[in-house]
């Protein structure tokens, strides 16, 4: 799973890299600042595949059977497996609750890092300098004890048809990581505003122009939310004044402790599944560990939705999930420890006769259909 997650996310960031030119050892740095946020979703599924595999095996061989027969029943299988469940739940939550946060920060770091120095190394002399993007910068000399800029000519095209040229005395560039910005301080100069009706000419003794620092493939690394701790998520909500803001501080909060609850939840689903195999029988419960899994991550998002809308409270909408699949654990369970089957048989029944129903009229027609074009 980590293998596949890696190559999904593996093309944007070869691209990323090849535009940067990043050398390998920093490409390794940044990537594995990745690997906290795909473990947040492959140990969940690997821990309910792991435990359906195990069981199932342990069915198939007729272990389980040799089990009852020696008086152990299910419920006394249960407490290793909620063991097992628990510390991989814990692992995923110290993931989800240290590491992402800590790895967002660190991504930040060395991304703009990474940008800062491409920066650096484009602004020359007598050079026009692009890797600002739409903002071009000329600069006649570089004081290099100071770095202080002389004659400094800048072109900005951003949200405009025509440039603004900037043209100044003196000029620096100052940097905020925190904001991940860049600014071009410029000293004793006058801006040039060229338009079709009025051009406009405006002089100052200083003059800022703000750049933010964006990855090539657009997307911001400002990502607030996802770098704050449990701490500062909760502060955040409190000091919100927009209720929309609350909130998505409060889903991103409750996430990190929805999904390691739920990889305990969904690995206690595993038993049921695993003992579904039988000697001689095919085991499907396999097929039926991906579907819940899918299904699960699809109840989530769903949640997530009506909590981000408002319709919705957002601890309401995010455990719902959790909870309806803890019920269904515990049934399931009940169920295989009963000596039945995980679907009861009423219920069965009447999806059979509701699934003949529809189909029978299609399966008369299509019996009409053939009958007519031999007759034909």
């Amino acid at each position: 799973m980590n293998c596949v997650f890696f190559l999904v996310k593996l093309i944007p960031f070869l691209n990323f890299t090849l535009d940067l030119n990043i050398g390998f050892a920093d490409f390794v740095r940044l990537f594995s600042y990745l690997f906290p946020n795909i473990f947040l979703y492959s140990l969940p599924m690997a821990a309910m595949m792991g435990v359906t595999i195990g069981f199932a095996r342990l069915s198939s061989d007729s272990e389980i059977l040799a089990f009852k027969a020696s008086g152990i029943s299910v419920y006394q299988i249960l407490p290793p497996v909620i063991i097992v469940a628990t510390l991989i739940a814990l692992l995923t939550s110290y993931f989800s609750i240290k590491l992402i946060p800590l790895s967002e920060v660190s991504m930040k770091q060395l991304t703009y890092q990474l940008l800062k120095e491409k920066i650096n190394e484009g602004v020359k002399e007598h050079v026009f300098t692009e890797a600002l993007g739409e903002v071009v910068v000329y600069i006649d000399k570089i004081d290099k004890a100071t770095g202080e800029w002389q004659n400094v000519w800048v072109s900005d095209t951003r949200g405009v048809t025509n440039p603004v040229i900037t043209m100044a005395s003196t000029g620096s560039m100052v940097s905020n990581i925190s904001s991940m910005m860049v600014s071009i301080m410029l000293r004793n100069g006058s801006l040039h505003r060229p338009s079709t009706e009025s051009a406009q000419i405006v002089e100052f003794e200083r003059y800022q122009i703000n750049i933010p620092l964006r990855p090539p493939t657009g997307k911001s690394t400002t990502l607030k939310k996802t770098a704050l701790s449990m701490q500062e998520l909760q502060e955040e909500a409190r000091t919100a004044t927009v209720a929309q803001n609350q909130r998505k501080y409060m889903i991103e909060y409750h996430k990190r402790l929805v999904l390691p609850v739920g990889c305990l939840i969904i690995s206690l689903i595993g038993l049921p599944l695993g003992l579904q195999a039988r000697p001689g029988r095919k085991a499907i419960g396999i097929q039926l560990g991906l579907a819940i899994f899918v299904f699960y991550y699809i109840f989530f998002t769903v949640g997530k939705t009506l909590a981000e809308e408002g319709v919705l409270p957002v601890p309401l909408a995010m455990w719902a999930p959790n909870s309806l699949f803890l019920v269904l654990a515990i049934f399931w369970i009940v169920r295989i420890a009963g000596e039945k089957s995980l679907i009861p048989y009423k219920l069965t029944h009447f999806s059979e006769k509701i699934l003949n129903k529809i189909t029978s009229p299609i399966a008369a027609c299509w019996r009409n259909l053939l009958i007519r074009l031999k007759k034909g």
